[in-house]
């Protein structure tokens, strides 16, 4: 979600990659539908791995997931600045379809705040 967040088209200067350790080959519905309801058309969703991108270089690289904070993440050319925001994983979320959403709903306003005061400054 960060990443349609940051491409969404009002943050010039960004250009946002996503990718995790352990890709599931899919983006879960739910996260798109989130971004929907928040509109924002992400552009060509996919789950990536982040070894995809271990030459690419990057001015900032942040992980998002309360799992990644314990996670050996890859190096990347250059010297990156490193953030971890730890925003639990809505994709973990167990309950109702209503707790579900919700779920995501958080995560969303987690990602945007954060988005918001830290890098759009």
């Amino acid at each position: 979600m960060a990443e349609a967040i940051l491409n969404s088209g009002g943050h010039p200067g960004f250009a946002a990659f996503s990718a995790g350790s352990i890709p599931t080959g899919k983006v879960n519905h739910k996260a798109i539908e989130t971004l929907k309801h928040h509109g924002i058309e992400p552009i060509e969703p996919s789950s990536k791995s982040w070894d995809e991108f271990t030459d690419t270089r990057f001015d900032l690289v942040v992980t998002v997931c309360d799992q990644a904070a314990g996670e050996t993440c890859p190096l990347f050319p250059g010297s990156p600045r490193k953030l971890h925001w730890s925003i639990p994983d809505p994709a973990h979320a167990m309950g109702s379809e209503e707790e579900i959403n919700a779920a995501f709903d958080e995560a969303f306003v987690l990602l945007q705040t954060r988005i918001e005061k830290e890098l759009l400054l």
